[in-house]
């Protein structure tokens, strides 16, 4: 594992994803109307910016070279999901919610220990990851301190319970 001198800063995040979509509307019947983002703004019908809570944009799409194009063929390089976090659990539930009222198949869902996990496809078959971190300090660890990560079958029921109950 190549490491540099300085790891990067602790409060580095990822602040937004662009996404090569084959049809603005679809898109955004997807990120807006099942999960909820806001339109920020459109740029013609070739790119959108969407969002939580009024930022400029966490999630871009745009057709400029992929309008009425297909998903990349399957043992290929690229993305292999965007993850959105949840500020809670029952955030998550809530988008649980959503994805059945819109029968919105999850491909998997899994408890990482860590954090709880949806994951689905979008319109254009890119990799969803819907998630809610657990608190820090309840993280499972090994003896040496280190994360003990699992992946293990996520209660469905349990967390459309508690979705429904925000």
């Amino acid at each position: 594992m190549t490491q540099t001198a300085k790891p990067i800063a602790a409060g580095t995040s990822i602040g937004h994803v662009h996404l090569k979509v084959s049809n603005i509307q679809k898109s955004l019947d997807f990120y807006c109307g099942v999960l909820g983002f806001e339109l920020q703004q459109l740029y013609g019908d070739q790119a959108a910016f969407v969002s939580a809570g009024g930022y400029h944009h966490h999630l871009g799409m745009n057709t400029w070279e992929s309008l009425d194009g297909s998903p990349p063929a399957p043992g290929t390089t690229g993305l292999f999901h965007t993850a959105i976090l949840y500020p809670t659990r029952a955030d998550l539930g809530d988008a649980l919610r959503r994805l059945k009222a819109h029968n919105i198949p999850l491909d998997g869902a899994s408890d990482h220990g860590v954090s709880e996990a949806l994951y689905l496809r979008d319109p254009d078959q890119n990799g969803v990851e819907l998630y809610w971190d657990r608190p820090k300090e309840k993280w499972p660890r090994k003896p040496d301190g280190s994360l003990a990560m699992v992946t293990a079958r996520l209660d469905l029921t349990s967390l459309l319970k508690e979705g429904a109950e925000s």
